[in-house]
């Protein structure tokens, strides 16, 4: 969740919980079909582990079409490809590291409208470096932060969102030596080194209006006194979202592949490639489309 529910008017603002409500049994069928396409992309992937993001919270103010992003893990002890996240707990009033199946993954989401979910693999030595670091409890706790906020800074401390563990985790999976188990867990600040020396640069997220920035003072876990300043004046924050972790695995991972799956209407649109599907899931040349079965 990232920028969360700034986007979301009246009481609902209030809970700032990531809770989809009750969905309907016919859209939870749909979108079960996602997943069991999803899980077939995974599993003819060849890959040990694959960044994978799903639609939600409505971030289209934002120009973003993802807010949540988790680990996907072949042999995960949850069950293959389940993926490996921070949640917030709402009713603990802290975050957790969670271990949720596939279809749990998306279904969390609620009822969203079109169905979307984005699937990186990751090959090779860096995909398997990265699955024994998510898969060692150890090193993943030490990167996660007690205190939530959805708009955390991606250069600080003080916060973390779920989006932000992902990119810590990769960062120090990624560095070279990474491979090879630590003495000592780390700590978030040696992460955010290795993400800097990296590259890591998140896209700046564009706030649209000084009275979307101002409401979100009074909007439970947003924080804004992390962010530098400058960034603040200018409504630039830079935070880790869905796009900036395909966009840094793409960087790191030339070998690396992003499947998007969207059902809108009466079908699946499936593309394969770096360029992501319009807001409204329309179909272009060379995407597969599969029939949503009723």
């Amino acid at each position: 969740m990232v920028l969360g529910l700034a986007l979301v008017r009246g009481a609902q603002a209030a809970t700032f919980c990531d809770r989809g409500g009750e969905v309907p049994a016919s859209e939870q069928d749909r979108q079960l079909q996602v997943v069991a396409v999803a899980r077939r992309v995974l599993e003819a992937s060849g890959v040990e582990a694959a960044l994978v993001s799903r639609s939600g919270t409505d971030l289209s103010r934002f120009q973003l079409q993802y807010s949540h992003s988790g680990l996907a893990l072949k042999d995960s002890r949850n069950g293959p490809w389940s993926v490996r996240q921070l949640y917030y707990a709402c009713d603990e009033s802290r975050a957790r590291l969670y271990d949720q199946g596939l279809a749990g993954f998306l279904l969390s989401a609620g009822r969203t409208a079109p169905i979307r979910l984005a699937i990186v693999t990751l090959p090779g030595e860096a995909g398997d470096q990265l699955a024994t670091r998510a898969l060692d409890n150890r090193l993943a706790l030490a990167l996660l932060s007690p205190r939530y906020s959805a708009s955390a800074y991606a250069f600080a401390t003080r916060y973390q969102n779920c989006n932000q563990w992902v990119a810590e985790l990769m960062g120090f999976a990624w560095t070279p030596g990474g491979e090879d188990p630590p003495d000592r867990a780390p700590d978030r600040a040696q992460a955010q080194r290795a993400l800097r020396s990296l590259g890591y640069d998140p896209a700046p997220v564009l706030v649209p209006s000084h009275a979307v920035m101002f409401a979100a003072q009074f909007v439970p876990l947003i924080h804004s006194d992390d962010h530098p300043l400058d960034d603040l004046y200018a409504m630039r924050l830079k935070v880790s979202t869905p796009a900036a972790l395909e966009a840094f695995a793409h960087q790191r991972v030339p070998q690396a592949r992003r499947i998007e799956l969207c059902a809108s209407g009466g079908q699946i649109v499936v593309r394969r490639g770096w360029q992501p599907l319009p807001p409204d899931c329309r179909a272009s040349a060379g995407d597969e489309i599969l029939p949503l079965a009723s």
